[in-house]
């Protein structure tokens, strides 16, 4: 199966990696190949009389490297210490230590969205450019920086001479080395619940914010927290606390996603947060103990450790494809290779025009085909409650003289309570086979679209997700609207029941 490179040489233009980052709340970048290593700032000794800029020197694995400001190469103020301060270590014949206010991402950018005449009209005088691109949701203009001039117009920078590695030294290798990266490549490493995990740089994709927009995938497995937009196509989000076997938690803002590919299919796991980009020694690395690697546990997802600084630092090496089950692995290998069909003929029709009408549940928007509702009305303020039923089924009404059962959709899909109910509203829902009540947080309108824009649900979701039959992906407006099927939607939970439930209620006084 393809891994993320080629999927992304399938969709289209070649595209670069660029490591983002902010000076003094501006957004700035580097090409990937620029940089080397993404560290804490290190320990510095100040070089008396040296420029502004210059913050001092750092031994860094036995070679000494100059430690520079952004803030100060572009004449700027110097930040607060703080614990979100970064230093990116420049590859180069002149390796330099840069530190920056915070590091953002690990973007992939397509070549025709690079600006270059532009950016130069967008430059303050102070800074050097040779181009900009745009990303994220609110399409935030990111920078390109000119290093090298920067750096040449602050101090000059002395060619470091070829240094060989004593045979019993523990210390990494010379960045620029070619030779040296074959046999050393580079983890990016990050959080979960509190422990250092890491992946490959080469199967990272791409590292991105935590999102502003969202979709909740209804009755997922727990560890699939949504979906979001992702380059004209939708991104199914993992945590990789849940794939780990640990608690989940609430969303952060300090939340990273890492966008890799696991049989074939590009997914964004969900981490607490990125530590560091740094060059992998592979004599440190050892494989996992055959004990753990024996349990069904989160260390079976491990690959190996890699002990840092002399042993004080253990990362765990993890495999993307050992994160998942093996059933879940041999459903994803068959929905890549046999795409799950649409529902309907009409989905089939891509310039035909479908009108849905979307509802909210909570902060979420779902949408139903108009021709599956017969009416929107009041919730009755008296809904007859029958025993032995499932907690969504709320009970039933009568409406106009025939028996309707009615589902609570937020039941339906573990939500809790509204607290204020007064805007509710009750969709009648028809199906060949069924019709009901789904009672809804709000109805927002009627939304007319094609079904040329009705993009198929990710394949990493639980099998009780065949309900959401596509998305709406409304990326210009900042909109995504699940999709929802009305047959499976009235059906999934107990197939019958409301067969069943239609003889039982056939009496008078309901």
């Amino acid at each position: 199966m393809p891994d993320a490179d080629q999927i992304l040489a399938m969709r289209g233009a070649p595209a670069r990696r660029f490591l983002t980052f902010r000076s003094a709340e501006r957004l700035y970048a580097l090409p990937a190949e620029e940089v080397s290593e993404v560290i804490r700032v290190p320990a510095v000794a100040r070089v008396p009389q040296g420029p502004g800029s210059l913050l001092g020197i750092a031994n860094l694995r036995g070679f000494v490297l100059p430690v520079a400001s952004l803030r100060g190469l572009l004449g700027r103020e110097e930040a607060a210490a703080s614990p979100m301060l970064r230093a990116i270590v420049l590859d180069g014949a002149a390796p330099i230590v840069l530190v920056v206010d915070v590091v953002e991402a690990l973007v992939t950018v397509e070549a025709d969205r690079i600006e270059t005449r532009q950016a130069q009209l967008a430059a303050e005088p102070v800074e050097r450019l040779w181009g900009a691109f745009q990303y994220g949701p609110g399409l935030e203009v990111a920078k390109i920086l000119d290093i090298q001039n920067l750096l040449s117009a602050a101090f000059v920078q002395r060619v470091r001479p070829p240094r060989s590695r004593p045979e019993n030294s523990s210390a990494g290798p010379v960045p620029h080395d070619t030779e040296a990266e074959d046999d050393h490549p580079t983890l990016i490493t990050f959080d979960v619940a509190g422990q250092e995990y890491a992946l490959g740089l080469d199967v990272v994709q791409e590292v991105l914010p935590a999102p502003r927009l969202l979709a909740v995938m209804p009755h997922a497995e727990a560890l699939v927290l949504g979906v979001v937009p992702f380059r004209n196509t939708l991104l199914p989000l993992l945590s990789l606390r849940g794939l780990l076997g640990f608690a989940l938690s609430q969303p952060n803002e300090k939340d990273k996603i890492l966008v890799t590919a696991v049989g074939g299919i590009l997914v964004g796991l969900v981490a607490d947060g990125i530590r560091a980009i740094l060059p992998l020694d592979s004599s440190l690395v050892e494989p996992i103990p055959a004990v753990l690697a024996a349990r069904s546990g989160g260390e079976a997802r491990i690959k190996a450790i890699y002990r840092g600084e002399a042993g004080r630092r253990l990362i765990s090496i993890l495999a993307p494809e050992q994160l998942f089950r093996e059933d879940v692995m041999r459903r994803l290998g068959t929905d890549h290779e046999n795409p799950r069909p649409q529902n309907t003929e009409d989905d089939r029709m891509p310039d035909r025009e479908r009108h849905f009408l979307v509802f909210h549940l909570g902060d979420d928007e779902f949408g139903l085909p108009i021709e599956a509702i017969d009416e929107v009305a009041r919730v009755p303020g008296q809904i007859t409650r029958l025993p032995k039923t499932p907690e969504f089924l709320e009970g039933v009404v009568n409406l106009r003289g025939e028996v309707l059962p009615v589902v609570d959709q937020r039941r339906r899909f573990g939500m809790p309570k509204l607290e204020h109910e007064e805007g509710r509203r009750l969709l009648v829902v028809r199906t060949e086979r069924h019709r009901a009540g789904l009672i809804v947080d709000s109805v927002s309108g009627v939304l007319r679209n094609t079904s040329a824009t009705l993009e198929p649900v990710p394949a990493l979701t639980d099998e009780t997700t065949r309900l959401v039959q596509g998305v709406l992906n409304l990326e210009d407006v900042g909109r995504m609207v699940l999709i929802l099927d009305p047959t499976e939607l009235l059906s999934r939970a107990e197939r019958g029941l409301l067969d069943r439930l239609e003889t039982a209620t056939e009496r008078p006084g309901l």
